[in-house]
């Protein structure tokens, strides 16, 4: 995954901050080891190099919690979703680490997976790449453990609250620092210094896909980023920049976010109003737009002032 880390908590004394701190730093760190396709030693690497080979491993719980929610956000999003694109990622020249020279094809099937939660053990029809949804569910997972800790939003009394960002997407819960709702900018995914717009969020996650920072060129100059369209293997998202989704879970902010950014500029409208997600979008001309649901938690529009 590799996002900075951040946690900012109001109203704990010093002594659970830093308590608060190493939980979240902890689960993260977990979860980089369960997940990571960047780490040659991670589970994740482990079961992509025997991929195929129809042989369960034994990995960490945590793996297999995202396999399985990978699995039912491909289910749930018709296929829009597919973490069996690491392959392409790697053809393109987006690599983690060394899989032993794994030919970049490109599955056909949604059934890819057998797992066993009992044994705590997977196995995988091709490579998969978890590092959106990864990141969604450590946030969830960080955030859980806050809450088992007592920190931030499950606080006794007024004038408590937690925001845990990773990357630009987040959790957040009970006050901010001003004593509202936690404010959170919209990026201008071309690399301006201000926001594009404010948008609450009293409570909840809020995730983003965008192409501003994983975007490259090929080998043969083709400028490409990391967002792939699993029906083509190449960058989808027409006409978009960037999608932000708020919503009650990070994993599932993080998995409608690269949906919907998916669906193009076309068709991004329909898809958002169809599942009545809480999103905003930029468009490739710099326009920011958004659905009917998330007009009243937007605080501010830069291009309305």
């Amino acid at each position: 995954m590799g996002s900075p880390l951040r946690l900012t908590v109001v109203g704990t004394p010093p002594a659970r901050a830093e308590a608060a701190w190493r939980l979240v730093s902890d689960e993260f760190e977990a979860a980089e080891t369960a997940m990571s396709r960047f780490r040659d030693s991670s589970d994740l690497t482990a079961l992509n190099r025997a991929a195929g080979n129809g042989r369960p491993a034994a990995v960490d719980r945590r793996l297999v919690r995202a396999l399985v929610a990978a699995d039912r956000a491909g289910r749930l999003t018709d296929g829009r979703f597919d973490a069996r694109v690491l392959a392409d990622l790697e053809r393109l020249g987006y690599r983690g680490a060394d899989l032993g020279g794994r030919p970049a094809t490109r599955p056909t099937a949604l059934r890819w997976l057998s797992v066993d939660p009992r044994a705590s053990s997977a196995a995988i029809a091709r490579p998969v790449d978890l590092g959106g949804i990864g990141k969604g569910l450590a946030l969830r997972w960080a955030w859980r453990a806050l809450e088992r800790s007592g920190v931030g939003a499950v606080e006794t009394g007024a004038g408590a609250g937690a925001l845990v960002e990773a990357g630009g997407d987040l959790v957040a819960g009970g006050t901010s620092p001003d004593g509202g709702p936690w404010i959170v900018g919209v990026e201008d995914p071309r690399g301006g210094p201000e926001p594009l717009a404010t948008i609450a969020a009293p409570s909840g996650a809020v995730a983003t896909s965008s192409v501003r920072v994983h975007r490259w060129r090929t080998d043969d100059d083709r400028p490409v980023h990391h967002l792939l369209d699993p029906r083509t293997g190449e960058p989808g998202g027409a006409g978009l920049l960037a999608v932000t989704v708020a919503g009650p879970d990070p994993a599932w902010a993080e998995v409608w976010s690269k949906t919907l950014f998916l669906a193009g500029a076309d068709d991004i409208v329909a898809l958002a109003r169809s599942r009545g997600l809480t999103a905003w979008w930029v468009l490739d001309d710099g326009r920011l737009e958004m659905t009917a649901a998330a007009r009243p938690r937007t605080t501010w529009v830069a291009a309305e002032t």
